[in-house]
């Protein structure tokens, strides 16, 4: 008995600050190497984030110093909206304090960690406060104040605090925020490193100039990066949208059951998750026996499992995804061209899709080609919601993926078919998702999921095919290209020759080249037009064989919000989203014809190669014949996108909302309004294997 209360006397109470301290390899701070990292990290990401809230175009500079011993200055400074005074404290100085961990939406951050993870870093190896600076746009002056971290409190103490102008380079700095701060680390070049994060920053964040300058205990450069904007197109707002029944635990239930205002289950079911209807809340109840007047709040454990049981059984409608914000194919391509020289870049962002009630979205970009290493293996850059994953690759979903691929038949070298495949090419894996679930706190590598694998995987065969197709083109193009110039080399000299001796005229040689050379052959060329600001992609077919031929010819362009096809004089028809389509019906042996078109709403260098298909008999040398199975899956993908669209705009209730607000009592109705429309996306492979009484639009019952 006097042990049990000696024992007990002993136990303290440890704060999360404490808990942090004692575990800092749990944030990233486990080595000095990664320290820097870490600490440039969280920075970087909290001003594009601050940036993009307030759709700021960022401009970010990250500076490092070498000062005494084995320390390192760290200074991060950007454009952004800067923090209001009375705010800065709890930013920098309190754990798990932050505004997005109860969001459902794509963020970068969601604990309210990571910048006081550098404050208590700092202080902890070299006693040293941090230093800021923030200026908002409506005060004067601009707020100066060092801080540091009561651990036992969890709580910032400030000290120095003052008001200022603030003043860089003899310029007024309008509004922004600057930290400084002194910690143990060691600075280092190579894959891993502060120059290769903002690198891979620069990449997915296309929209961003962020600047590096790394000097010695001298003051002299030794590392520098700058890495331009390549778009003023932020990206898309994302909205915050209900946890989806397919998501939630018994205890997550049982907390929103209790803090529930609703009066009625039913109400409760509809008015608190995404995708669940009048139609469908009353099928969960009666599947779980509960009374739809039932209140929330008096729901027992063994009812609210069977609650949880029902979610499972009953056909819901998948969760909203405007959530998510990808980066997009287009964007994709600058942030790659950014920071990698290559010849050749496709990219794909698949729809979006849904894990255990969690939104998710895959990218993926390959480049191929240009000063990229051929002897090695591949470069991998893998992000998750635009933030770069550095360590544990191996231990990576993404990673496993990509593995999971033979790219051997896609043109790389991979032997044996097992990890990373050689050649000079770079793939991006992108993961955004309302809910990435990391192998650890330090979020370095992505957790299994098997609908995250998947998707993953059909996004890597559809970049592996636009591979194989670019270098397939690239050969028979070349190969033909040396046959037809040594045929129009040496045929004409030999004729020249013999006609001399012969005393006769040059024979017309088109037929004899023609039946040598026995081949379709297309080249297309992609130009800028200074004066109208426009691309124009040029299409020439040449029918080298001896009969008349008949093709269909399509060409994928980079259709979006703004981008149009303004000259086409040939017309023909759109195929879908991106693929224009020209019907050449007569092509006579040697004769050729052209298409030409004109594309609006992109800068100079936005769009560099074209991929062309075709249909008809034969082969075509430099296109590719056309997959109509993709086709009609991207015709289906089209047609989901437009209902999308056109649900979400929609300001009518539907016939079984009207049901459903007859059927609520007038004091409810007045309490907790209705709205007016719900937005509905299905998971891809719902569109191919369409339920029981569910449309191709993945609507119930064709009713909503």
């Amino acid at each position: 008995m006097v042990d049990a209360e000696k024992i007990a006397s002993k136990q303290k109470q440890i704060s999360i600050s404490e808990f942090f301290e004692k575990n800092k390899h749990f944030l990233g701070f486990d080595t000095p190497q990664r320290a820097i990292i870490t600490a440039v990290k969280e920075a970087v990401d909290n001003s594009l984030d601050a940036c993009e809230e307030t759709r700021i175009l960022p401009e970010i500079k990250v500076e490092i110093n070498r000062v005494a011993g084995d320390s390192l200055e760290l200074i991060c400074q950007d454009n952004g909206p800067g923090i209001p005074r009375d705010s800065i404290e709890n930013v920098f100085g309190k754990f798990l304090l932050g505004s997005r961990f109860h969001a459902i939406r794509q963020t970068r951050g969601q604990q309210g960690i990571g910048i006081t993870g550098v404050v208590m870093y700092s202080q902890l190896t070299t006693g040293s406060k941090t230093s800021v600076v923030s200026k908002i746009e409506s005060d004067s002056t601009a707020v100066y104040v060092d801080l540091g971290l009561d651990t036992r409190k969890n709580k910032a103490t400030k000290s120095g605090e003052r008001r200022d102008t603030w003043f860089e380079n003899g310029e007024e700095i309008n509004h922004g925020l600057k930290i400084r701060t002194v910690m143990k680390a060691k600075y280092q070049r190579g894959r891993r490193s502060v120059h290769q994060y903002l690198r891979m920053t620069s990449i997915v964040n296309p929209h961003a100039t962020i600047k590096l300058i790394v000097r010695d205990k001298e003051g002299e450069i030794i590392e520098q990066g700058n890495w331009i904007r390549t778009t003023d197109r932020l990206p898309r707002v994302v909205k915050e949208i209900k946890p989806h029944p397919h998501g939630i635990q018994l205890g997550q239930l049982q907390r929103m059951l209790k803090e529930a205002d609703e009066r009625k289950l039913t109400s409760f079911l509809r008015h608190n998750f995404s995708g669940v209807s009048q139609r469908a809340a009353r099928e969960i109840l009666i599947t779980s026996g509960l009374e739809e007047s039932r209140t929330p709040a008096r729901v027992k454990t063994d009812e609210a499992q069977s609650i949880i049981t029902a979610f499972q059984m009953v056909k819901l409608l998948a969760p909203p995804t405007d959530c998510l914000s990808p980066i997009e194919e287009m964007l994709i391509k600058k942030g790659l061209s950014k920071a990698i020289d290559s010849r050749f870049a496709s990219t794909v962002t698949r729809l979006p899709t849904v894990s255990q009630g969690n939104p998710f979205q895959i990218e993926v970009g390959l480049v191929f080609g240009g000063d990229l290493q051929a002897d090695g293996p591949i470069e991998v850059l893998r992000f998750a919601n635009r933030v770069p994953l550095m360590y544990q690759q191996g231990g990576c979903l993404l990673t496993k993926a990509l593995e999971s691929v033979n790219w051997k038949q896609y043109g790389l070298d991979h032997p044996g078919g097992k990890g990373l495949p050689k050649g000079p090419a770079a793939v991006l894996i992108h993961l955004a998702s309302t809910n990435v679930q990391f192998t650890s706190e330090a979020k370095e590598a992505v957790a299994d999921n098997e609908e995250v694998y998947e998707e993953i995987r059909k996004a890597m065969l559809e970049v592996g095919r636009g591979l194989r197709n670019h270098l397939k083109k690239s050969s028979q193009r070349k190969k033909a290209q040396e046959k037809f110039d040594l045929i129009n080399i040496i045929l004409p000299e030999i004729s020249k020759k013999t006609s001399q001796l012969l005393g006769r005229e040059e024979p017309d040689l088109s037929p004899v080249i023609t039946k040598i050379m026995n081949a379709v052959f297309l080249e297309d060329e992609i130009s800028w037009n200074k004066e109208n600001k426009t691309t124009v992609c040029s299409i020439t077919i040449y029918n080298y064989t001896a009969r008349a031929r008949a093709y269909t010819i399509l060409a994928k362009w980079p259709e979006a919000d703004g981008i149009f096809i303004t000259d086409n004089p040939r017309g023909g028809r759109k195929e879908t989203t991106g693929l224009w389509n020209w019907r050449l019906d007569t092509l006579d042996p040697g004769q050729s014809a052209e298409i030409r078109f004109s594309v609006s709403g992109l800068s100079k260098g936005d769009w560099t190669e074209a991929d062309i298909f075709f249909r008809g008999n034969g082969e075509i040398i430099g296109a590719t014949r056309i997959d109509e199975k993709l086709l009609d899956e991207m015709r289906k993908m089209d047609a989901l996108a437009a209902a999308e669209a056109e649900h979400s705009e929609s300001t009518g209730s539907s016939i079984e909302h009207l049901a459903e607000r007859i059927s609520e009592s007038v004091e409810e109705i007045h309490r907790e309004p209705s709205t007016s429309s719900e937005i509905i996306d299905v998971p891809e492979k719902e569109i191919f294997e369409p339920a029981p009484n569910t449309d191709w639009f993945g609507m119930e019952g064709g009713s909503e």
